[in-house]
């Protein structure tokens, strides 16, 4: 089984992908984590020197290559399922699990992350912040809810993902 766990920036991919993949026993992979170690870059001098498009190209590529593996959970990145047709790719080749959350919780949660160097908000304030995670969640949500389970970020326990999973 592949599990990939999608959703904007801040909606806690990674920190529920680690402690799920730990109680299943399965692999965890970060696609970020994965694209740095492959092009010996880190993702914010890869949007700088390269570009996005570039980056987007590199994380289909990357996306591609986990697939061959079984017994995983991979936390995307937020954009991985709104390029090069990853979100068809996820759902033909694993479950989709889409953490749904409220643009005021990833406002407060990426505010005190930006030191992370998150390559499309490095430098904004909060009301542009604010401005640019509303308009890209408009942009983004025809493919996040092509994913096969929708879970509120806020309020899901990994023992209700779990049991949904498997049920």
């Amino acid at each position: 089984m592949r599990i990939f766990i999608i959703g904007f920036m801040g909606s806690g991919k990674t920190k529920r992908g680690k402690k799920i993949a730990k109680k299943l026993g399965y692999k965890f992979y970060d696609l970020d984590e994965l694209i740095e170690k492959k092009y010996n870059k880190k993702i914010p001098a890869i949007f700088k020197e390269e570009g996005e498009i570039i980056f987007r190209k590199y994380e289909s590529e990357v996306l591609k290559e986990v697939i061959a593996f079984d017994n995983i959970i991979v936390s995307t990145g937020g954009g991985t399922p709104c390029f090069y047709n990853n979100i068809d790719t996820m759902n033909r080749n694993g479950i989709t699990l889409y953490l749904k959350a409220e643009p005021e919780f990833l406002v407060s949660r990426l505010l005190k992350s930006k030191k992370n160097n998150r390559p499309l908000i490095i430098g904004k304030n909060e009301e542009e912040l604010i401005d640019f995670i509303n308009t890209t969640l408009i942009q983004r949500e025809q493919y996040y809810s092509q994913a096969k389970y929708i879970f509120d970020a806020l309020s899901i326990k990994n023992k209700e993902i779990i049991k949904q999973l498997f049920s």
